[in-house]
């Protein structure tokens, strides 16, 4: 599902001010999927009513947003690819830890967002996130991936998983 990337006149503002933080700093650090998704949720939240970024530092909300998704992404983790400390994203935006972190944590209440949430992860994880493949069936949790073609493609219509995994090429 496509998020939008549009806003409210009077928070164009604010949303430019912010992109153009995030996208200097997703351009050195992290990758265009990033940018997309953390553009996604700038714009989300400059929607809602009213918008927690009508308070604070463009900076602390920038870094507020990127340490969220952040966290969502498991960007923290050396393991992954790209990878970022969630104290070198404060300290290139100038933020404390600690106000990164409460900020973070503003935009995931605001978002309604937790690890491996489907809506706000990055489209290039989904297929290693569980939570995408679990359903339903005959009132029994499932991988769906486990089942037949058959249910698979019954699951993708319906719309309950994004994209029948045999058809998915790396």
């Amino acid at each position: 599902m496509e998020k939008s990337l549009k806003v409210p006149q009077k928070m164009q503002h604010i949303f430019d001010s912010i992109v153009i933080l995030t996208e200097e700093f997703c351009k050195e650090n992290l990758n265009e999927e990033y940018s997309l998704l953390i553009r996604q949720a700038t714009a989300t939240l400059c929607r809602k009513r009213p918008s927690p970024l009508l308070r604070g530092k463009m900076n602390t909300w920038a870094c507020g947003i990127i340490y969220a998704l952040g966290s969502v992404n498991f960007l923290f983790d050396p393991s992954q690819t790209p990878y970022i400390s969630a104290s070198k994203i404060c300290e290139i935006f100038g933020v404390s830890k600690s106000s990164g972190g409460n900020y973070s944590k503003k935009v995931r209440d605001a978002l309604k967002t937790y690890q491996f949430d489907v809506k706000w992860g990055l489209p290039s994880k989904l297929g290693n996130n569980p939570f995408v493949w679990q359903i339903i069936f005959n009132g029994y949790v499932v991988d769906v991936r486990s089942l037949s073609r058959e249910i698979q493609e019954i699951a993708y219509r319906k719309g309950l998983i994004p994209y029948i995994p045999a058809d998915k090429k790396d």
